[in-house]
């Protein structure tokens, strides 16, 4: 897989916990540690979109 294509693979996992994230949250009682998970889980893609990027530049 090409840096590039990983890159875009791991914009739709981000974007997908985002949605995930939401709408666990707008439930009446959020399970906080499946929230605590998936944000864990959105930082840690975040931080290889950024150590992809700049290792493509």
């Amino acid at each position: 897989m090409s840096i590039q294509a990983r890159i875009e693979a791991l914009k739709v996992r981000h974007a997908s916990l985002e949605n995930r994230i939401a709408d666990e949250d707008r439930r009446p009682r959020p399970d906080k540690e499946e929230l605590g998970r998936m944000k864990l889980e959105k930082l840690r893609l975040k931080e290889e979109l950024e150590r992809l990027r700049t290792t493509n530049s």
